[in-house]
């Protein structure tokens, strides 16, 4: 979800955009408008369970409202060389020293490291 996020931040005006990613989480709860439907339910996937990371995934919509995105699921680890290089980025990002703290994760002491995944942009 931060990839993503990360991603269509770094777009300066509206763009026509496939965003791929290697989590099927991420492209299904988008392209089958999940996200949208656990919104409207006020953060719920079910009427007792709660949608996790809710406040990433509400930014994600409001960053999607200002393009024309389009999810594709690519298999990670499986040879593709954009995705390879995404995960090694990731991977570089998520050890990096001065990660900011992610205020929306009940544990202090856990980075935004962990919540990159393998994402690429094509505009």
């Amino acid at each position: 979800i931060m990839a993503a996020i990360v991603g269509l931040k770094a777009l300066n005006a509206p763009c026509r955009v496939t965003l791929y990613t290697d989590s099927e989480y991420v492209a299904n709860a988008m392209s089958q408008s999940w996200v949208q439907r656990w919104r409207a339910h006020g953060w719920k996937r079910t009427k007792t369970q709660p949608a996790l990371n809710a406040d990433l995934w509400e930014e994600l919509l409001d960053l999607c409202a200002q393009h024309e995105v389009t999810f594709v699921w690519t298999r990670g680890h499986a040879g593709d060389p954009e995705n390879e290089r995404c995960d090694r980025l990731a991977r570089q990002a998520r050890n990096a020293p001065d990660l900011p703290p992610d205020p929306g994760y009940p544990s202090t002491s856990h980075r935004l490291g962990p919540l990159f995944g393998a994402t690429r942009l094509k505009i």
